[in-house]
């Protein structure tokens, strides 16, 4: 046998010895836990060629008044514990108000700069590209979309540390302050990138039952419980995965559903009838259908209006909110356009922030 072999073989079955001293992965996969096998729709902005491009499709619908009380929806319980405690429906009241700005506001941005020569460099939102691995010295020069870029008037690009040259085009990352002037920034203040702080947001979670939870079969990915749940899609959202013990050999699985509208001991009874395992039933503000159509209000409007600078919209997901709505700068005119979908089922996340 050659030497070369003797390695492979060793290393074979040392990888081999490994493999079966791990502990077995659990059943559920984890886009599954997530989204139930569902991929929530998500828009994002057209960028040159290589980019996602966004299609805008179906039509606006009419949304739950957000005037209208949601019913109480109590925990679910265990199928192998006692009912928990009802819990009180959570809040999801949003003041993207903070966020507004208007000419002559004090902003800031932080994030990536880029400075073409003989242009006003600018700021660019986080925007969605293919990642593509270019060899070093190939990858294209650094640009922005004109109607997402923010000019940086009297940006001092010597004080940007880590500054890169790409293609002839300066680049690098940077925490900037200034004057609002609607598409751009007078800047009177700049510093090393510091990070934007987001609203703290609270997963959806199941309350222990008396006893904890059982370790026991759930038949989630059954045809009966998918065509319950794509039958209720009007109703409740999910399934999402969740492991209070850990994801160690025989932990229990726990599966959340989110519930929008209706009555709660009413769909916890039609549920039982095809679902078996653990469960709970939590209050969300959307449903499935709610956020695929909110989220196509905010495709359309943002297909519609490009100069408004908003480049991505996606669902509550695990936090059973309102939509996102990502936008260069939440001003007037943006909100103006967003205020038919409905203002109290959008989460603005803007890359310009008021500074107070």
């Amino acid at each position: 046998m050659k030497q070369t072999d003797e390695v492979d073989d060793l290393l074979t079955r040392a990888g081999a010895r490994w493999r079966a001293d791990q502990e077995a992965p659990p059943e559920p996969d984890l886009e599954y836990m997530l989204s139930g096998g569902r991929k929530h729709r998500r828009w994002v902005p057209a960028l040159a060629a290589a980019s996602v491009a966004v299609i805008a499709a179906g039509v606006i619908a009419v949304l739950p008044d957000p005037k209208t009380p949601k019913t109480p929806t109590a925990q679910a319980p265990s199928t192998t514990a006692a009912t928990p405690d009802a819990r009180t429906p959570q809040t999801f009241a949003q003041g993207n108000d903070e966020f507004l700005v208007k000419p002559g506001d004090k902003v800031q941005v932080s994030g990536q700069i880029i400075a073409a020569t003989g242009k006003t460099p600018v700021f660019c939102p986080p925007l969605a590209v293919h990642a593509i691995g270019y060899p070093p010295g190939q990858e294209p020069a650094p640009s922005c979309p004109d109607k997402f870029a923010v000019k940086l008037n009297g940006l001092d690009l010597d004080k940007i540390p880590g500054l890169s040259t790409i293609k002839g085009v300066l680049t690098g990352e940077a925490t900037v302050t200034g004057t609002w002037r609607g598409g751009a920034i007078d800047v009177d203040g700049q510093t090393g990138l510091k990070p934007l702080e987001y609203p703290a947001q609270t997963e959806l979670e199941c309350p222990v039952p008396p006893g904890g939870w059982k370790s026991q079969p759930s038949n989630i990915s059954s045809t009966a419980v998918t065509k319950f749940l794509a039958a209720h899609a009007d109703q409740a959202t999910g399934p999402i995965f969740r492991y209070p013990n850990g994801t160690s050999r025989g932990a229990p699985v726990v599966i959340l559903i989110g519930l929008a509208h209706g009555d709660a001991a009413a769909f916890r009874q039609a549920f039982e009838k095809v679902y078996r395992g653990n469960y709970c039933v939590v209050p969300t503000l959307l449903s499935q259908s709610d956020e695929q159509r909110v989220t196509t209000a905010i495709g359309n409007v943002m297909s519609g209006n490009p100069k408004l600078g908003i480049y991505g919209a996606s669902g509550a997901g695990i936090y059973g909110g309102p939509a996102l709505a990502q936008v260069t700068a939440y001003t007037p005119e943006v909100k103006a356009a967003l205020t038919p979908v409905g203002l109290d089922l959008i989460r603005v996340a803007p890359q310009v922030r008021p500074v107070r």
